[in-house]
């Protein structure tokens, strides 16, 4: 039976570019976007839970999250879980609700933010060669046990390297998007 299996390359390639997708979605961008608190975690009830396993949250206005927490004992904690996220969010209670206006990005913070995007592509990318690599690893498996000859190991080599290409350049595109939108907002 063969090691090399296209589909599942394929497959390990996209799951890299969805976590491209989801880490970028966390960028702030001047937008107010529910994606933004998806990192956040919660000390309630003796342990760290998601933000949205204890609380629902809106984009009422363009510039404006709204945090509406479904325990009351857990406003604070919701309150300092925010706070202490490292997205330099201020958050305002108000009764079982937790309003989170959106600052304007600073020029510094733009570059930072555009960064990090850089980082998450680069992490992407790095991902994406690792499943290629394993995918060469699979066709040189298959042709030492005689199961392709050398002419189909050129070919499905060629066909790994084109996936791999087209797949970078994704990232590459998803990450230069971000940037853009980061550093004109």
């Amino acid at each position: 039976m063969a090691k090399y299996d296209k589909n599942e390359l394929e497959k390990r390639m996209r799951a890299s570019m969805e976590a491209l997708k989801h880490d970028l979605s966390g960028l702030r961008t001047g937008r107010a976007n529910t994606a933004l608190l998806d990192t956040i975690t919660v000390d309630v009830y003796g342990s760290r839970m998601p933000l949205n396993q204890v609380a629902t949250v809106s984009v009422p206005e363009p510039r404006m999250l709204s945090i509406q927490v479904w325990d009351k004992s857990n406003v604070q904690s919701v309150e300092k879980a925010v706070r202490s996220g490292g997205l330099g969010l201020n958050p305002m209670i108000d009764g079982t609700n937790i309003r989170l206006p959106i600052p304007d990005l600073t020029e510094e913070r733009r570059k930072d933010l555009a960064k990090l995007t850089g980082q998450f592509a680069e992490k992407a990318r790095i991902a994406i060669r690792n499943v290629r690599r394993d995918g060469m690893d699979d066709i040189k498996a298959d042709e030492n046990k005689k199961e392709i000859s050398e002419d189909d190991k050129k070919r499905l080599e060629t066909e790994v390297q084109k996936l791999t290409d087209a797949m970078i350049a994704e990232a590459d595109e998803l990450a230069a998007a971000k940037e853009q939108e980061i550093l004109t907002q």
